[in-house]
This record gives C-alpha cells, sequence and structure tokens, in this order.
C-alpha cells in the first residue's frame, strides 16, 4: 500500500505541474483509456460534482478579462481541463484502490475520514428518504411545492450539519486534534 501512496501522490503532483494545455489533453486522453470500462459514469460523476465551483471560477474570471480587456479563452479552457482531469483521476484512482486502507497509515486522518464517511452515508440515506417520502405523497407535481419541499429539506440538513459539527468538533477536540 505505501508504493500505491507513493505512486499516487507522485502522478498528482505531476498533473498539478503540468502547465501546457498540450500535455493536460494528452493526460486527459491517457485517464480516458486508463479508466475506459467505467469512463461514462465516472465522467458524470466528475462532471457533476465540479460544474457549480468551475462555473462559479470561469464566469469571474470572464468578467475580469472583460474588464481588463485580455483575451481569457485559452486560460479558461485550461483551468477548467486542469480541475476536470485532478478529479477524473482521483475519482479513477480511488474507484480502484479502497479509500481507508489508503489513508490507514495515519490514525488521525483514518479518523477523519471514518467521520467524514459516515456523514455521507447518514446525510445520503436521509436524502433518499425525504425524496421517497415526497415521491410517496405527491400525486401531481407543483413546481411550487417542489421548491417548498427543497427549502423545507435544505433546512433540515443545514440545521443537522450545525448540529452535527457542533459534536464532531467537541468529539476531535476530546481526541487532541485542536491542540
Amino acid at each position: 500500500m505505501a508504493l500505491i501512496r507513493v505512486i499516487f501522490f507522485v502522478i498528482f503532483l505531476f498533473l498539478l505541474s503540468v502547465k501546457d494545455i498540450n500535455l493536460l489533453l494528452i493526460a486527459t486522453l491517457l485517464l480516458w483509456i486508463t479508466f475506459y470500462k467505467n469512463i461514462l459514469r465516472l465522467n458524470k460523476r466528475v462532471i457533476k460534482s465540479i460544474i457549480l465551483f468551475n462555473l462559479g471560477v470561469s464566469i469571474g474570471y470572464v468578467a475580469m478579462s472583460l474588464i481588463k480587456d485580455s483575451n481569457f479563452l485559452e486560460y479558461l479552457f485550461y483551468i477548467n481541463l486542469k480541475v476536470y482531469m485532478l478529479t477524473l483521476f482521483v475519482f479513477g484512482f480511488f474507484e480502484r484502490v479502497n479509500i481507508v486502507k489508503f489513508f490507514a497509515f495515519s490514525k488521525e486522518l483514518s479518523y477523519l475520514l471514518t467521520i467524514t464517511l459516515s456523514q455521507i452515508i447518514t446525510y445520503k440515506k436521509s436524502f433518499e428518504e425525504f425524496r421517497l417520502a415526497y415521491k410517496a405523497r405527491v400525486v401531481k407535481r407543483v413546481k411550487e411545492q417542489e421548491k417548498g419541499f427543497i427549502v423545507k429539506v435544505f433546512d433540515i440538513f443545514f440545521n443537522k450539519a450545525l448540529k452535527d459539527s457542533k459534536e464532531r468538533t467537541l468529539s476531535l477536540r476530546a481526541r487532541g486534534f485542536f491542540d
């Protein structure tokens, strides 16, 4: 596992350091070839996870470039491709390597990972239960009802996250993470 960790970090740092768009395109193509069996599903996951971040950064960058009257297309393509490629690499890598075993070398990282994964699983399960409950109780969908449902679920999750974060902070503090 130690060799796999070294390989991961070397590849990640290499991909992070690439400045040439052509090399990024080649690296992306190599990643597509490496993950060819699951590439469509991986692409969907990657795009869903980076779309909001990339959209926000891209709009901000375009606005600043227009104000400064500079060419932005090449850099915009470069930065979005880089985020896509790095995310694809990480998602694809951890599909093949058990993330818990990967971070098992550190007691603290294992503990933080366990807390994070338990939160993700809990929130995902809760959301699915809310979605199924809504679907079971609504005969005809109305946009206003859906918006109200989404707002209520968001409010529940937000309040739950605040409460859970306080509990997690106390738990981590008791284990010496903030010393």
